[in-house]
């Protein structure tokens, strides 16, 4: 037999949740509300992978009067902005990390040349004087 065995979902994938924009919940309600009897509500929960209780909490946002009430607040304008302000906070740490890390080793740099200024400037002076001649180097020569 060349039956294809069954192929099983991949496990580890995550689901990924549904949203639902202002204009199709909207929309949905709508044609909810129009439906003649409970078979053509049933069937448009079906069609559209709806539970009763999406369309309990959309009517009640819409009946409270709030329009904003319909839209996700995960995807809201405020989120955004908090989402983008988080983000741009993070970068700016990460360069400021970064910056610190380079700051430190500039310091430690300039350290060691002001050591090594100071170590040569000290050669420097101690060649300018005239060496004292060593007396028992001088013996040894006359030998």
């Amino acid at each position: 037999m060349t039956s294809k065995p069954y192929e099983s979902p991949d496990l580890d994938a995550r689901p990924q949740r549904r949203t639902f924009t202002a204009e199709f919940k909207a929309r949905i309600l709508a044609e909810y509300d129009a439906a003649p009897d409970a078979a053509a509500r049933g069937a448009i929960l079906r069609r559209e992978r709806l539970y009763g209780s999406h369309l309990l909490d959309w009517r009640k946002a819409r009946d409270a009067g709030v329009a904003a009430g319909l839209t996700d607040r995960r995807q809201s304008a405020a989120r955004a902005a908090k989402k983008a302000e988080t983000a741009e906070l993070a970068r700016l740490q990460r360069e400021n990390a970064r910056l610190q890390a380079e700051l430190s080793k500039t310091q430690t740099a300039l350290s060691i040349m002001g050591k090594a200024h100071a170590l040569l400037e000290l050669l420097s002076e101690s060649a300018d004087t005239a060496p004292t001649p060593n007396p028992s180097w001088s013996r040894r020569s006359r030998r």
